[in-house]
């Protein structure tokens, strides 16, 4: 990743977390130390566990960061879903504004806590005010008409309110969307289809630095996919974890200099998540279109 240098310059991450499942306190001691060391101004997490007293995001970042977390979160069922599991946010700005569209689209969707964070982050000018989202549709393989309707809700619901705030110029989405770069549910967010009834187009961080590469973020590199009693044996990899910019008729507003997985190795023999996550610098751009440094 390239060194951010001045103001207009901003790092956005997300990660599964995947709860606090296995060697947890191994895998605490990986993430605290990746993440001081991203020093990431926004983050999205999926499958983060809040409640009974415990923040799983305040855990791995500690204290500097504002964080906003999904309202309605798993409920434990036994066997590997724990209490308080779902999304957050953490950003180094206050937040404004949040907003959680129900996602819960058919009965197909009500055993899983699938939603999605729109939060107005009070960014320093050359930026200004944007809108971080982090979405994370329905997981299962066989779940892509769920996910299509998720995301036109949430694609809808980011319109509404840009449309609603004067000078707000900017949209970060990320998340562990479930889905490749080819589904219909991620191709809406690169302006290759619509859904619903309506369009978008948002710039793909990995995909705009990382021409032809696959960068799969769950895939059986990563021993903890495949670990007994997982059942993800047969995964082939994927590139589910995803970083968008909002675009306006002439690309995106801000211009996206670098993207990478992280936690894509491990630490000493730790993997930090089932997941590799992912990370883009971002900077903002003059009237000129050239970026600011």
């Amino acid at each position: 990743m390239e060194e951010r240098a001045g103001t207009g310059a901003l790092r956005v991450a997300t990660l599964n977390l995947w709860g606090r499942r296995g060697a947890w306190d191994e895998r605490r001691r990986v993430l605290a130390e990746g993440f001081r060391a991203l020093a990431s101004d926004l983050v999205a997490f999926q499958e983060a566990v809040v409640g009974n007293g415990y923040d799983q995001v305040f855990d791995v970042l500690g204290p500097g960061y504002h964080l906003a977390h999904q309202t309605d979160r798993e409920v434990g069922r036994g066997g590997d879903i724990e209490d308080g599991q779902g999304i957050s946010i953490a950003s180094r700005w206050p937040l404004g504004e949040v907003w959680e569209p129900d996602l819960n689209v058919t009965p197909r969707t009500e055993d899983f806590a699938c939603g999605a964070i729109i939060a107005e982050v009070l960014v320093p000018e050359p930026v200004g005010a944007l809108l971080f989202v982090n979405h994370l549709p329905n997981w299962q393989l066989t779940h892509e008409h769920e996910r299509e309707l998720q995301t036109a809700i949430v694609g809808r619901a980011i319109e509404g309110i840009v449309e609603g705030r004067e000078g707000l110029r900017h949209v970060v989405l990320a998340g562990d969307l479930d889905a490749t770069p080819e589904a219909a549910s991620v191709r809406f967010w690169r302006g290759l289809q619509s859904l619903g009834g309506m369009s978008v187009c948002y710039r793909d961080a990995w995909g705009s630095t990382h021409p032809g590469e696959p960068g799969h973020t769950f895939t059986a590199e990563n021993p903890l996919v495949t670990a007994e009693n997982w059942d993800w044996e047969l995964e082939l990899g994927r590139r589910i974890d995803h970083i968008f910019v909002r675009c306006s008729d002439h690309g995106p507003t801000l211009d996206i200099r670098a993207c990478e997985r992280i936690f894509d190795e491990p630490m000493d023999g730790v993997w930090a998540s089932d997941h590799f996550g992912v990370v883009a610098d971002l900077s903002a751009q003059t009237s000129g279109g050239r970026p600011v440094h």
